[in-house]
């Protein structure tokens, strides 16, 4: 038996079902606002009961020279990525900003050298780019360039033209270095965030770890050893041990080594990994923070159910993907890229912290 396919109905067809113009007919769907509510319910109702789900996205693409998406850029593999609920929280937050106004997240996920391949983001089907937390010179910012795409920053790099949201990491870093320091705490150790791009894990020299690619961890570190400086403690002999992941399971070797040296207090650049030595002390034995003061950064969820629950410095991670959102839809408009913004910090003192023995 042999049978003919059955055309697709098109926008020509709603608009002579309805008695009005294509124009009238492409508005329903793509400018609400030009029409009155009845005859857009009327459009709409004729397409729906003649079969035809609206203009093909492909088609209107080309006639617009715009995809509709945005290209977010990561600086490692969406496992890895995803396993930081900071990123979460911020992405959600982008997204609730940029969807209502019809864009779409094209994830793209890094690689060794700090984000995305270049090749990736020249055949990227985008708009605009947001690059969260990439490290200095990464090829994909390159590639950003030559197609002449808007750019957002999330956090790092630094890159002239782009509109940029971020954290003040220096100044919350200091502020938790202050606090072990006024518990009386004199031996430190850092578990610190990837800082060579490299999938590596190991032990850092303070000045290999102020070469980071990685905006952040430089900045971090510095409020570190600068505050434990001014109180006199030799930056030099702290112990800093480089994580090669961001997953709780990729930091535990890293916190076991560090706790071999037996300090009193260890600070430690994201929750997760902050997490990730309050079950090594855990397992050794330890009572935090009777044995041991553990410090985060961010504030996820996770921190304030941890038990002990965790001190850490408190980002507001929402405001930032919202932020975020909104730049990349002022940018979107053909606005130029505002003074860059750097949202506050704050200390929040929980039972991980307490005097030093």
């Amino acid at each position: 038996m042999t049978g003919t396919r059955r055309r697709r109905p098109t926008l020509d067809d709603v608009a002579s079902a309805v008695g009005v113009s294509r124009a009238t007919v492409s508005n329903a769907y793509n400018r609400p606002d030009q029409l009155s509510a009845d005859l857009r319910d009327e459009v709409l109702r004729v397409a729906k009961r003649l079969g035809y789900a609206g203009p093909n996205p492909t088609a209107r693409s080309l006639a617009t020279q715009r995809s509709g998406a945005i290209a977010f850029m990561l600086d490692t593999g969406l496992s890895a990525a995803f396993s930081d609920p900071a990123l979460s929280i911020t992405l959600d937050a982008l997204a609730s900003r940029v969807d209502p106004e019809g864009h779409a997240l094209l994830l793209l996920p890094g690689g060794h050298d700090g984000g995305p391949r270049a090749d990736r983001v020249l055949a990227a089907q985008a708009d605009l780019a947001v690059a969260y937390s990439l490290a200095d010179n990464a090829p994909a910012l390159r590639a950003v360039k030559q197609r002449g795409l808007p750019l957002v920053v999330i956090d790092q790099p630094i890159v002239p033209g782009s509109a940029r949201v971020s954290t003040d990491d220096r100044g919350g870093a200091t502020a938790a270095a202050r606090h072990l320091l006024e518990l009386g705490h004199r031996r430190f150790a850092i578990l610190s965030a990837q800082c060579l791009s490299e999938p590596r894990g190991g032990p850092l020299s303070a000045a290999e770890a102020a070469k980071s690619r990685f905006l952040d961890n430089r900045e971090r570190l510095a409020g570190y050893l600068e505050t434990l400086a001014g109180a006199g403690i030799d930056p030099d002999p702290v112990p800093i041990w480089e994580v090669s992941g961001l997953s709780r399971e990729e930091a535990m070797p890293g916190a076991a080594r560090l706790l071999d040296r037996e300090p009193t207090a260890l600070l430690c650049m994201s929750d997760e990994l902050a997490l990730a030595a309050l079950a090594v002390a855990r397992q050794r034995g330890l009572c935090v923070p009777e044995d041991l003061s553990i410090v985060g950064f961010d504030d996820t969820p996770p921190a304030a159910w941890s038990d002990p629950p965790l001190t850490t410095v408190r980002q507001d991670l929402v405001r930032k993907g919202q932020l975020a959102g909104e730049l990349a839809l002022h940018l979107l408009a053909g606005h130029r890229a505002p003074k860059a913004t750097t949202l506050d910090v704050e200390l929040v003192v929980r039972g991980s912290t307490g005097p030093a023995k």
